[in-house]
């Protein structure tokens, strides 16, 4: 049995870790993508999805499940960022394009601007084969929330007890950020630190003064659901408005943690199927 939930989970997080080559795609290509969605979850029941515009709150998807406990009472289980924010609304509206066609340098960007200071370059920082972070650069950081009795770690496995339960309820809180050369913004280090706290592991810096957050159901995230659907229910929290946060500290995250991220995900193409959207209230 433990085999077999190993495969099913093996199954449904490999879809995170899509690579591809370093090109630069047509809008055409995340068109032919929302088709290849569409055909490919309809009929199938699938729950409502994510990443959305959190300004558009229609969605006529009907599989309701229960929202998640505040993130309080649940258990930090990971944390990653990707880049370019995945969601769109507040004050990251601006479309990226569609990068190379499978995630990476697409989504939406900060609008606000920046000074030439806070554009400086800064070396390289968060480096990957699909590049790294530049001073100005937009990221969305996911704090990921379990009811399971799980300690943080790596990946969404780290979310899941398969030897006690294989379906806790996750939560997601989003923030988006903007990178600067700035050594007066704010410390990654401290926006993604996390203690044990009354016996839950809890992340401590998650921003409290930027905006009311819009929560509303959808599902994990990641490119490698681009054509397909995500079978995973989370309660989501995304801010509206941005943050600026020193980009060589968040280098420094990269060089070594606890969930071992070390590059910028690649985004989820905007799911604009209301077939595939819930109703924000």
């Amino acid at each position: 049995m433990k085999k077999v939930i190993s495969l099913i989970m093996a199954s449904v997080i490999a879809p995170t870790t899509v690579f591809a080559s370093e090109h630069t795609a047509s809008q055409d290509v995340i068109a032919e993508q929302r088709q290849e969605l569409a055909e490919n979850t309809f009929g199938k029941g699938f729950g409502p999805q994510a990443p959305r515009d959190i300004d558009a709150h229609y969605g006529s998807n009907k599989r309701a499940f229960s929202t998640a406990p505040k993130y309080q009472k649940m258990n930090l289980c990971n944390i990653h960022f990707h880049k370019n924010a995945e969601h769109k609304g507040g004050q990251f509206t601006t479309f990226a394009g569609a990068g190379d066609g499978h995630g990476y340098n697409s989504g939406y960007k900060y609008d606000g601007v920046l000074t030439k200071a806070e554009l400086k370059p800064a070396g390289d920082i968060c480096d990957s084969k699909h590049g790294g972070l530049d001073s100005g650069d937009t990221i969305e950081v996911h704090y990921v929330f379990s009811t399971a009795a799980i300690e943080p770690g790596p990946t969404l496995g780290s979310c899941l007890s398969p030897d006690v339960i294989n379906n806790p309820q996750l939560r997601v809180e989003s923030q988006v950020f903007v990178a600067v050369n700035d050594e007066n913004a704010q410390d990654f280090m401290a926006l993604v630190a996390h203690e044990k706290q009354n016996g839950l592991y809890q992340a401590t810096g998650i921003p409290s003064d930027t905006g009311n957050p819009v929560e509303y159901a959808g599902s994990t995230t990641g490119p490698g659901y681009n054509e397909t659907g995500s079978p995973f229910q989370v309660t989501w929290n995304v801010r509206p408005l941005v943050s600026k946060v020193n980009i060589k500290t968040v280098g420094e995250w990269c060089k070594g943690n606890v969930f071992k991220e070390d590059h910028a995900h690649g985004v989820r193409n905007l799911i604009t199927n209301p077939e595939l959207l819930s109703q924000i209230p």
